[in-house]
């Protein structure tokens, strides 16, 4: 089943600091009691995916069930899309580019360092999050842009291949301000019984 999860727009400062502007998320396929801990692990990888990433790049990470789609701009202002393998990646990131456009137009540059987590006023993500469901209606409402098909998508196998010389993401799991205590007892015992959150 194809299905997207997760799209984020986030903002990369000089210092590598990232922060997330707004997020939008379909957890539905989730359990009840696991969505907030997916949510916070979603957040948690779309920050380290971005910090990883170079200025002016897109890449795409495969991490077991799921694929985590990222661009960061040359301005900083970024996008991550986390979706199912069977999502196109074209279409992703044809979806990414649209939103950071947009965001680019609705909220000015000088304000997106200042902006608190996920505070930006930009109410459409949840809209496209849903519009973008089925990727062929997408696909046949967007003109895709023809230098996104010309433009290198670096793809990973895992999200352990995008972190730097010997960082480990249970480090980062558990350095991470951004994981509640429960989220990061979640992701042990994901790890322990190898379910849900191969993601993360």
């Amino acid at each position: 089943m194809v299905k997207l999860y997760y799209i984020s727009v986030l903002f990369k400062n000089e210092n590598n600091r990232v922060i997330n502007l707004k997020s939008a998320q379909d957890l539905t396929s989730f359990g009840f009691f696991q969505r907030n801990s997916v949510a916070e692990f979603m957040k948690f990888t779309s920050k380290v995916c971005v910090e990883r990433s170079e200025k002016a790049s897109r890449s795409s990470v495969k991490q077991q069930e799921y694929n985590c789609h990222i661009y960061v701009k040359s301005d900083g202002l970024s996008g991550v899309i986390i979706s199912d393998h069977e999502y196109p990646h074209r279409v992703a990131h044809t979806l990414i580019s649209k939103v950071l456009d947009e965001f680019s137009e609705s909220i000015p540059s000088h304000s997106w360092p200042t902006l608190m987590e996920n505070s930006a006023p930009f109410p459409i993500l949840d809209g496209y999050l849903a519009k973008y469901q089925n990727p062929k209606e997408a696909d046949a409402m967007t003109k895709i842009q023809e230098d996104l098909d010309e433009t290198k998508i670096i793809l990973h196998n895992t999200i352990t291949s995008i972190l730097q010389r010997g960082e480990k993401l249970d480090t980062l799991v558990a350095k991470s301000e951004d994981l509640s205590s429960q989220s990061k007892v979640f992701y042990k015992t994901a790890r322990k019984t190898n379910q849900c959150c191969h993601l993360y």
